[in-house]
């Protein structure tokens, strides 16, 4: 261990969210020019039939979107990135990893479920301080999409797609955790909280890009064949907007059902949609080029098809006077 990552480890005590950040709150009445969320980052937004809804309705998907985005978040880091971070931790993942490795997973596995005590915690408080409530949200059809991934495309390796899983969503670098704290237009709690959580989210960036090395080297050439082709569909569907609170949110704006289909239609799976996943996965798609699984025979295709990279590039040309 270097000096660096044993400063890092105790560290952890003093600079982690969950050992010493201050409950968020909502301090004093809201200011109805606040935002709950940057309306850039809300696909639908600029939409003309989103356009001419009454400004409350518009005031309360902004809310509505906040809450998606927040609800969602815990349940992903508590169903998702948790559920592979605690057999990390547990030694039950068939590498042979050091305490301290494990160590630091149980450090990630508190600040996950932090991330998803401070989300649901901001909505609750959003929703009693403005009397726009949350609407019911299933977290379980994104999940067994993202299981299912898994189970066709890595049969057979379920603790291998649940590791994959976890390198995935905590190698991305969101526009949210990005732009939000910056953002002096949107409300000072989300603001607050997306800076905390991004702080963190630093940390586990470098813990799982290491733990990605160590898990692909350990890999029988055959499985990482598979776990390449494997990689590109996780990240999309990661990244893919869950559409189904979309929907809800629009419907009880006011918008017919024709014109939530409409809606979500011209805003979702569009070339600059395309070009965003592509952006938000550009240091995972890294890592894995660095690691060496684009090297595997069919892996730059699997890539390129699922649309995280720009082109593919030609194959290298042989040696002179080697025939191909």
């Amino acid at each position: 261990m270097t000096k660096s990552d044993r400063h890092a480890r105790t560290d952890w005590y003093e600079r982690s969210g969950v050992r010493s950040g201050p409950h968020r709150t909502v301090t004093g009445p809201l200011d109805p020019a606040s935002r709950f969320f940057p309306p850039h980052l809300v696909p639908y937004w600029g939409h003309p039939l989103v356009r001419a809804l009454p400004d409350r309705r518009r005031h309360e998907l902004l809310a509505r979107h906040l809450y998606h985005y927040l609800t969602y978040t815990a349940h992903f880091e508590t169903r998702v990135v948790n559920r592979a971070t605690e057999r990390i931790a547990d030694g039950r993942t068939g590498l042979a990893l050091p305490a301290s490795v494990r160590l630091d997973a149980y450090r990630i596995y508190c600040d996950e479920g932090y991330h998803a005590l401070f989300s649901l915690d901001v909505v609750e408080q959003i929703a009693e301080a403005t009397g726009i409530p949350p609407l019911p949200y299933a977290f379980d059809p994104f999940l067994r999409q993202l299981d299912g991934i898994g189970s066709e495309l890595l049969t057979g390796e379920p603790l291998l797609a649940q590791m994959l899983q976890v390198v995935v969503f905590e190698t991305l670098i969101t526009p949210v955790l990005e732009e939000v704290p910056g953002d002096r237009a949107v409300l000072p709690v989300v603001r607050d909280i997306v800076r905390d959580h991004a702080r963190d989210e630093g940390h586990h960036h470098v813990y799982f890009s290491r733990f990605f090395e160590r898990l692909w080297n350990d890999l029988p050439t055959p499985l990482q064949r598979r776990a390449a082709r494997c990689l590109p569909e996780l990240i999309v569907s990661s990244l893919a907007p869950d559409l189904r609170p979309v929907g809800a949110a629009l419907t009880v704006a006011g918008l017919r059902p024709d014109a939530v289909r409409q809606v979500i239609a011209d805003s979702y799976r569009t070339r600059r949609s395309e070009a965003a996943l592509r952006s938000t996965a550009a240091h995972t798609v890294r890592l894995f080029q660095e690691t060496g699984v684009l090297e595997l025979p069919g892996a730059t295709e699997a890539f390129a098809a699922a649309g995280l990279l720009t082109a593919v590039p030609d194959p290298p040309a042989p040696p002179v006077g080697e025939e191909r």
